[in-house]
């Protein structure tokens, strides 16, 4: 696998948000930009994405609150899938917030996304049952056309 990981990078937005809208991960309540913003103020380093020669092929954003970590937005490519792309983001992110003392790490999955269930369980993630609830702080207007 030629894929290398590293940090986000500013010119990656555009070709990121396109991953995040062909793997099904945007939805209509939050504006993938503003996600994107926000995490370059809150740990950026913990925004990863995979490269194969000049694009972006993966991604995943990580967080820590002191308590646990958290994994987000993590997207391989069509064209990448089964290469071991998802696996090698998971493990990096896991591995920056153990340097970090994180003690553990979760995600939410959609119920019907038995794929990414798969991949988890094949990582050795656990599933738990929790009651999911949020509330939204700031509204994300639509994007624009011309963003």
């Amino acid at each position: 696998m030629n894929v290398r990981i590293r940090p986000f990078a500013l010119p990656d937005e555009e070709a990121v948000v396109a991953l995040w809208d062909a793997a099904g991960l945007t939805r209509p309540w939050n504006d993938p930009r503003a996600d994107i913003r926000r995490k370059l103020s809150v740990q950026p380093e913990l925004f990863l994405v995979a490269v194969d020669v000049d694009s972006v092929v993966g991604s995943v954003m990580a967080g820590y609150d002191g308590h646990r970590g958290w994994l987000y937005y993590l997207a391989v490519a069509a064209s990448h899938r089964g290469r071991g792309v998802g696996r090698v983001l998971v493990e990096e992110a896991e591995r920056l917030l153990e340097a970090m003392g994180c003690p553990k790490v979760q995600l939410m999955v959609r119920p019907d996304n038995a794929g990414a269930r798969g991949f988890y369980d094949a990582l050795g993630y656990e599933p738990f049952d929790t009651w999911s609830t949020g509330r939204r702080l700031i509204v994300d207007s639509p994007p624009s056309a011309v963003d």
